[in-house]
């Protein structure tokens, strides 16, 4: 991307439409000078203070007509979220009022901006590193309070600072280690400060880095949700019970097998945590053309998914349809719920042990009994979303980006460890610790690379 940084850049920063407020952005160092030939105060005089809102109206400077009236806000540098001079026009919210402010911004000398422009030059002077950078998409994007905490956490620095821990370490196992090889002949007993550097890898780094690329998938659970595929042949109770779990009518329930033909998607908040729930085609033997495609979807859904919930119907007797959905499930991610126990039991839970062996949990439940499902609720936050909750106030590695750069750095880091332990080639294990070293810095954007940062700014809307 071709991105003058000397340029002023504007855009409407609230989404478009009606309502009660619209918000026009300018950023650069002709905002002030834009500011003076639209804005007429009210009450101020130019210049105007800097970090107050000013009341007046927005003209065009041809016609002297009035636009809006409005609260303007200056803010000088380098106190601003892109630590340039920023303007902000206040106004009311609707497609003709914030188009034709932006057309005389425009026409006043600004362009229009690129998509995270304003986030990308907040990065690049210095107001955010990469990872905070990051953290503001996520923040935009975030859709439950555990979501939003953790989005929170890293823009304020939670895992910059612990980046940079980890990067000191290394400078100072790399001081050490380039200082044994430098006056190797000056020191005394070399395997035992070999020996001691190995020690402070393990302990500070490697494992460390380790514990957090275990905890991946909680931390991605926290920012993205939990999905839960809804399975089971025709007629189970799969529609109710996501119309239970949402406590709202989502699907449509009948008596007759195949209502269901398309996979159902809606959520809910649980405990904090986006919880995606996918109601799917019934999987039975014969299925006519339409229900066919259901049923791939259905297949196709389970492999995502982070949790099967298969539902059985326990007032019919076992079928061999129930035999083709364990075929397609993986026992490690599914729960099995035994349905309608509220009705004449044919089928026990022993049967379904017996039948289907396997350590999936079993649970006996009404989906139409509030009471039933508010266990079932339990029983997801107890064994599901315990660990990723557990983690709320660890180091979560926000992204495939910084999960990438992190296992870089550790296999880097690991192979310093082999060299050291062989108490040889110091001058590898300083070239490997630089390597992980190198990831690191990728993470906080200190080693710039300007295709990963169009990508990363691109998934931004124009406004920020």
């Amino acid at each position: 991307m071709d991105i003058k940084q000397e340029d002023t850049i504007c855009a409407i920063s609230t989404p478009v439409g009606e309502g009660g407020i619209g918000l026009v952005k300018i950023s650069g160092s002709g905002a002030s000078a834009i500011a003076r030939k639209l804005f007429q105060p009210s009450l101020a005089t130019f210049p105007l203070e800097s970090h107050r809102l000013h009341y007046g109206r927005i003209c065009d400077p041809a016609s002297n007509q009035t636009v809006d009236e409005v609260l303007l806000s200056y803010m000088a540098a380098p106190r601003t979220y892109t630590r340039e001079d920023v303007v902000e026009v206040n106004c009311h919210s609707g497609y003709a009022v914030l188009n034709r402010i932006l057309d005389l911004v425009l026409q006043a000398g600004a362009r229009l901006a690129e998509p995270g422009e304003f986030t990308r030059r907040a990065f690049l002077n210095g107001r955010l590193d990469l990872s905070q950078a990051e953290a503001v998409i996520d923040l935009i994007r975030s859709q439950s309070e555990q979501s939003l905490l953790h989005a929170n956490r890293v823009l304020q620095g939670g895992l910059s600072r612990q980046v940079q821990a980890w990067r000191e370490c290394i400078l100072s196992l790399q001081a050490e280690l380039e200082a044994a090889i430098d006056f190797c002949e000056d020191l005394e007993d070399e395997p035992a400060d070999f020996l001691s550097m190995l020690q402070n890898l393990q302990e500070d780094l490697l494992h460390p880095l380790k514990e957090v690329l275990d905890h991946y998938e909680d931390g991605r659970i926290l920012r993205e949700g939990f999905t839960i595929v809804l399975v089971g042949r025709p007629n189970v109770g799969k529609s109710s019970l996501l119309n239970a779990l949402l406590k709202k009518n989502r699907a449509i329930v009948t008596p007759f097998p195949g209502t269901t033909r398309d996979v159902v998607e809606d959520s809910f908040i649980l405990s904090g945590i986006l919880v995606r729930v996918l109601d799917t085609a019934g999987i039975r033997r014969r299925p006519d053309a339409i229900e066919s495609m259901g049923i791939e979807r259905t297949f196709q859904s389970m492999e995502e998914a982070d949790l099967v919930l298969w539902l059985i119907d326990a007032s019919q007797p076992l079928t061999e349809e129930d035999d083709a959905v364990f075929g397609k499930i993986a026992s490690e991610r599914c729960v099995m719920l035994l349905n309608k126990v509220d009705l004449l039991q044919k089928v026990l839970v022993r049967q379904v042990q017996e039948r289907f062996g396997g350590s999936a949990p079993i649970l006996s439940l009404s989906v139409l009994n509030p009471h039933d499902v508010d266990k079932l609720r339990d029983f997801l936050t107890e064994t599901c979303l315990r660990n990723p909750l557990a983690m709320g106030h660890s180091t979560i590695i926000p992204n495939l980006r910084h999960k990438s750069c992190l296992e870089q750095a550790l296999a880097a880091l690991c192979r310093t460890r082999d060299l050291l332990q062989k108490g040889v080639y110091g001058e590898l294990a300083s070239i490997e610790l630089g390597i992980a070293r190198h990831q690191l810095e990728s993470i906080l954007g200190w080693v710039q690379d300007d295709e990963v940062l169009d990508r990363i700014f691109s998934q931004f809307c124009i406004g920020k």
